[in-house]
């Protein structure tokens, strides 16, 4: 009887160790045409108003509710460490943006601050100065009246006025020198100009000035055309001497009537403000030149008067063209007395071998704008 008891004992006590170490090929395996069971999500309600969110449990028996992990930000959505700003001013708005805080980057495109569709524009350059004098040298004054038909299209009237037109110095070494000169068209003076034209502007920008300014600048290219008035040298600067005394004459020209004449050019605009603005442009006006009478007169004019000054006759008795203006070929000048009529030989030479050519003088423009 104690040897089946203790057999029987110790088959009790060695069950549940086979069971445990049984191999994992005899679990049972669930079919492949089962379906595969999902877990249920938890299902998030709305947060109250005024209480934490919740996540309620499923509604499946016996099963956990899972905890809610904590929340943990973004780390695009921590802020970036500011910069400290000392000085107050640099909070300052300078046309909408503070430009000075370096906490702030703008990347912006503006509209332009002042429209120019339909305003009038009055320009005045005080000086122009020709800057490819070779024969010939121009100093003036040029006033341009702009009427801005739309943003970057305008119409242009120009006038202008040399107050100062003379061969240039290296012309007049070689007149007093070797008595050689450059032909009478390529040493053409232009005294006053009118013209029509356009203007466009292709694009404009602004810049800061003095830290806190913004200015409006805009590129402006033109060309017009009209014409103008020319004269050429007759006889330049000379001494006369009368009864031992010595006269300085000045110099003479003579009036070569009005050509064709064009324009083109470009340059910058600056405006300050709503009405005022700064003007810096080149323009090449170009002329035609042919130099075939002068003060009206032709060849056949010149040989007239050169025979009559031999002769004494008076000159209103020599039947002359009608554009010819013999007066100022006759008398003396009661200052320096010098005789008009000893000029009358250097007209005849000018036209006795009429030139042409096609002149371009080439100015700087420096003036100031009044927009309204």
């Amino acid at each position: 009887m104690r040897p089946t008891s203790l057999f029987a004992f110790l088959l009790a006590a060695a069950a549940p160790t086979a069971l445990a170490q049984a191999p994992e090929s005899k679990k049972p395996v669930p079919s492949e045409t089962a379906p595969i069971p999902v877990k249920p999500e938890p299902r998030q309600d709305k947060a109250e108003p005024n209480g934490p969110d919740l996540i309620k449990p499923p509604s499946s028996v016996g099963t956990e509710t899972p905890e809610r992990p904590p929340d943990v930000p973004l780390a695009s959505s921590v802020p970036a460490e500011l910069q400290p700003v000392a000085d107050p001013d640099e909070q300052r708005l300078v046309n909408g943006a503070p430009l000075h805080n370096p906490n702030v980057a703008v990347h912006v495109v503006q509209k332009k601050r002042f429209a120019d569709e339909g305003r009038h524009e009055f320009t005045l350059y005080p000086a122009v100065a020709q800057v490819n004098g070779r024969f010939t040298e121009h100093f003036g004054t040029a006033f341009h009246y702009t009427y801005h038909l739309q943003e970057n299209f305008a119409l242009q009237l120009s006038t202008q006025y040399n107050w100062y037109s003379n061969e240039s110095l290296f012309n007049l070494e070689l007149i007093d020198k070797v008595r050689e000169q450059a032909q009478a068209a390529s040493a053409l003076l232009l005294v006053w100009g009118a013209q029509a034209g356009v203007e466009v502007t292709p694009f404009y920008g602004k810049f800061a000035f003095n830290d806190d300014h913004l200015l409006q600048f805009s590129l402006v290219l033109s060309g017009g055309a009209g014409i103008g008035s020319t004269r050429v040298l007759v006889r330049p600067k000379v001494s006369n001497q009368v009864d031992g005394e010595t006269f300085i004459v000045p110099a003479r020209f003579g009036d070569t009537g009005t050509k064709f004449l064009g324009s083109v050019g470009g340059g910058f605009r600056v405006q300050f403000g709503d009405s005022m603005a700064l003007r810096l442009e080149v323009r090449d006006q170009v002329y035609t030149a042919r130099v075939d009478r002068v003060d009206g007169c032709s060849l056949q004019d010149f040989q007239k008067l050169e025979d009559a000054r031999g002769s004494g006759q008076a000159f209103s008795e020599l039947g002359l063209s009608g554009s010819c203006k013999y007066q100022k070929f006759d008398g003396v000048d009661p200052k320096t007395r010098k005789n008009y009529r000893e000029d009358i030989v250097l007209g005849k030479d000018l036209v006795g071998n009429p030139s042409s050519d096609v002149l371009n003088n080439l100015g700087f423009y420096a003036g100031f704008s009044f927009l309204f």
